[in-house]
């Protein structure tokens, strides 16, 4: 293929391929690059294990073009060393806590200031540029940190003097209320309260008071626990506060009342303190002359001016700080997170013992050396070393990793696939068939045209709004299920639209858009089914055998529409819809086993081709290829006419096994039909030994024959070394290491011959039963077709319907609710939970009856190292 054929196909094949940039001439020459990413779709990439030289100062930046690349998987050569003895253990610890200011600045900014987002991704930082990324962090964290702090201390002294001028104002307006008492009222004999005019203090008959502040939803437990500790020998006034204060710490709102108890005597002064030390409750000093609380309270309001301006100057100097974090924070939070997955890929290599250079083990895909190996080159030229890295191929007795390339189309069928079973290294790989099947069998299932496009619909939505929708990054795992299949959902819509309109079925009604096949004619008396007739009469069936009512002409395009309106409808859909379903299982089947001979073509096993292909498709071809054969033959010979004397074919199937064909309640379809069914029968029976005991002796004598030449080359070799004994040059044994032996380690390999046998017994009995077993299963697209119908039909009678019943105003209102509440109960029922229903259905038919005649899905994913899946978070573990 030439270049100019090779790009071509490479722009044609674009969405297949997941290139995403155009090839340069450079790299196309090197190789057929474009043909292998578009064959990599069908089948998994080519992987090579290569051990990589890097020079310590280069492999920073060689990982870094690594990881921007993200086509390299590492090995991690130091699995017996924990992670505290690996060789980049600090710089880790930097970075994480780096992370650590970064989480607390994003903290800082949360519901204050939007983080700004840079157009571009920064590049990956070189080492020495920790060190002022340290700096510059760690010196933001600290004058926030002090901000925050000062900012809380003048906080709380705002609320404590906020609280103190509320007091005072309360206090003030109490003793005000109280000058109408009697003027021995606040001595002792009378009723223990405080008297208001100065005393000499050593008069033991004066009250106290204490005046404080205590959170209102505290307030009930406080005053009860007051009256049964001091036993009621107090004097409790308490008021709320109406301003709403704000906590200095947490910045919520707290309600606090405010609190003046009376008492007598120190002992009852002590107790009371206790309890509002229990109670959290903040005591204020306030002073008994009028005069004096009134200063206190101009005093007090200064206070609160300056405070209030030292604390704008505060939040001002923390706004502008954290407007310089939004600033950058995005941009430093990419640099330290590809700084920490370099030093942990780091760690993954080992060091030479002259600690020069560092040895990493790598799986990558054939098809990018050239890109690796230039992406390598890139990270020589940054560092500003001399030294080229170098890449050497070895061999690993562990299978490669399975890379299949996707897209953001593709890669939707391919999780689907790999939630059963990531394939085996280079096996044929189920996602190209799946985007067509998947959503095909789905649609069979769910098929109807108007759900098909409110599906379709919503698809449409995700997909045109995509990029503003992957900005809005969140994390229900529902909505993102549903959008990343946003593909899958659109194909099974436009599916859903073919199929309804196969079964002339939207919203459980029918389109009659090229006119109906069916002239009814003398059934009544008045020879014609008027409008009364139709709507009196609840049961009318279709037989298409009465003379004059089916014209013989098919409805061009799916199903006649004068079948909505038959009591016979299910009699006929069920047959149709069985029929139909037997006949896609049964293909879809045979097409899986055709998929395992490509399989056994590429990785050149005849064996397996001639033992196991070859009696699979005799088995499943003579016996479920041959129903269909009679399925398609019953449809194109019997019509209308002659319809009653078709004979059955399930019959015709039982009878082919027993041999039996003398049942004269069942006709033959064709001549000559006894030898052939006798000639399938033999032929499908002959296969089963053919794939159970062929092979496992087959293997047997290829394994003796392999042991006997094995065992000859160490004769040969053990004579060659007595031969040169007496050659002092020639040391004993060297030959045979060199040759014998190592042909012995080849074939020594245990073989078990009763293992083989039982392995080969189950694939064959797991092959005919499931041919049968598989068969039925496929009969469930009949049954979730006739479900989703059903409860269509339900749906539009029970609710739908009486909207449309009521004539007048009346109805006209009721149909605007009546649809709200139909519209509801289709998305809620019809498309979410049928449409989950048949998903689930298309999953297994997909997972076991198609996948298992060639699909092993015994590998594991290939998992490369790359900056977007790290930063996006969906990098594997």
């Amino acid at each position: 293929m030439t270049p100019g054929h090779e790009d071509l196909w490479e722009l044609l094949f674009h969405p297949l391929t997941g290139r995403h940039s155009a090839p340069s001439w450079g790299e196309e020459q090197n190789g057929d690059q474009g043909w292998v990413k578009m064959a990599s779709v069908f089948r998994s990439e080519e992987m090579c294990l290569s051990q990589l030289f890097l020079q310590v100062e280069a492999a920073y930046c060689c990982v870094a073009e690594l990881g921007e690349l993200g086509l390299v998987q590492f090995k991690d050569l130091n699995v017996n060393e924990s992670r505290f003895q690996r060789k980049f253990v600090n710089e880790v610890r930097r970075c994480e806590s780096l992370e650590r200011i970064l989480r607390f600045l994003e903290d800082q900014m949360q519901n204050e200031i939007e983080i700004q987002v840079p157009e571009k991704s920064p590049s990956t930082p070189l080492p020495r540029e920790m060190i002022t990324l340290e700096t510059a962090l760690e010196k933001l964290e600290g004058e926030l940190q002090e901000a925050n702090q000062n900012y809380q201390a003048l906080k709380k002294s705002f609320l404590e003097l906020t609280e103190f001028k509320h007091l005072l104002k309360k206090t003030q307006d109490f003793f005000e209320t109280e000058t109408n008492l009697a003027d021995d009222f606040f001595m002792e004999d009378t009723s223990g309260l405080l008297e208001l005019r100065p005393t000499p203090a050593y008069m033991s008959g004066k009250l106290g008071f204490t005046a404080g502040v205590v959170n209102r939803e505290r307030m009930a437990s406080f005053e009860r626990l007051l009256w049964r500790i001091c036993r009621g020998n107090i004097y409790l006034k308490f008021s709320e506060m109406d301003t709403v204060l704000e906590d200095p710490v947490t910045r919520e709102g707290i309600k606090k009342n405010i609190f003046i108890i009376f008492y007598q005597g120190e002992q009852l002064r002590q107790k009371i303190k206790k309890i509002c030390d229990g109670f959290r409750a903040t005591i204020y000093p306030c002073p008994e002359p009028a005069s004096e609380r009134r200063e206190m309270l101009d005093g007090v309001n200064m206070r609160l001016e300056d405070l209030i301006t030292v604390i704008t100057q505060t939040e001002s100097h923390r706004q502008r700080l954290l407007q310089e974090a939004a600033a950058n924070w995005h941009s430093w939070v990419i640099k330290v997170h590809k700084m920490k997955a370099i030093y942990h890929v780091l760690n993954m290599c080992n060091i030479d013992v002259t600690q020069q250079c560092i040895i990493a083990e790598i799986w990558f895909p054939v098809a990018d050396t050239v890109r690796i190996r230039r992406a390598l080159e890139q990270g020589v030229e940054l560092s500003g070393s001399a030294m080229v890295p170098i890449m050497t191929a070895v061999q690993s007795k562990r299978a490669p990793p399975t890379f299949n390339r996707t897209n953001k189309f593709t890669a939707g069928f391919q999780n689907i696939v790999d939630a059963y079973g990531v394939g085996s290294y280079r096996e044929m790989n189920p996602a190209p068939y799946t985007i067509i099947t998947f959503p095909f069998l789905f649609a069979v299932m769910f098929g109807d045209c108007g759900h098909g496009i409110v599906m379709l619909l919503a698809a449409l939505w995700m997909v045109l709004n995509e990029r503003r929708l992957l900005s809005q990054k969140t994390t229900n795992e529902i909505w993102n299920t549903f959008f990343h299949g946003r593909y899958l959902i659109l194909l099974m819509g436009i599916f859903s639209i073919y199929t309804g309109l196969i079964y002339n079925d939207c919203f459980s009604k029918s389109f009659n858009i090229f006119g109906s096949s069916w002239s009814v004619q003398p059934m009544f008396r008045n020879g014609t089914w008027n409008t009364q007739v139709m709507e009196t009469n609840p049961h009318l069936q279709l037989d298409p055998a009465v003379p004059g009512v089916y014209s013989g002409n098919p409805y061009p395009f799916g199903i006649d529409p004068i079948w909505n309106l038959a009591s016979n409808k299910l009699t006929f859909l069920n047959s149709y819809k069985m029929k139909m379903s037997v006949i896609l299982g049964i293909v879809q089947m045979v097409f899986g086993v055709i998929l395992s001979l490509f399989n056994h073509i590429f990785f050149r096993n005849t064996l397996n081709i001639i033992l196991q292909f070859i009696p699979e498709m005799i088995f499943i071809l003579c016996l479920f290829g041959y129903l269909v054969f009679m399925i398609i033959f019953k449809w194109c010979s019997f019509d209308v006419s002659v319809s009653r004397q078709a004979p059955s074919i399930l019959i015709h199937f039982i009878n082919m096994f027993l041999f039996n064909y003398n049942d004269p309640s069942n006709a033959p379809l064709y001549k000559h039909q006894q030898e052939v069914q006798s000639f399938f029968v033999i032929m499908a029976l002959i296969s089963v030994p053919w794939m159970l005991l062929i092979k496992p002796f087959i293997l047997r004598a290829s394994h003796q024959k392999s042991q006997l030449q094995a065992s000859r080359i160490q004769e040969d070799a053990t004579e060659d070394i007595e031969g040169d004994n007496s050659n002092p040059s020639v040391r004993p044994g060297h030959r045979a290491s060199a040759g014998a032996h190592g042909a012995q380690d080849d074939h020594d390999e245990e073989f078990n011959f009763g293992d083989i046998f039982v392995h080969q017994a189950i694939h064959t009995i797991e092959y005919c039963l499931g041919c049968i077993s598989n068969t039925a299963s496929y009969l469930r697209l009949w049954a979730l077709s006739l479900a989703h119908a059903q409860l269509s039909e339900v749906l539009w009678t029970m609710v739908m319907n009486i909207g449309l019943r009521v004539q007048g105003w009346g109805g006209l209102i009721g149909v605007f609710i009546i649809f709200a509440i139909f519209a509801v109960l289709t998305v809620a029922i019809l498309l979410i939970m049928e449409g989950l229903s048949a998903f689930l259905h298309a999953l297994r038919l997909h997972w076991v009856e198609f996948q298992n005649k060639f699909y092993v899905g015994a590998g594991y994913k290939f998992s490369p190292f790359s900056f977007k899946q790290i930063l996006d978070g969906t990098a594997e573990q």
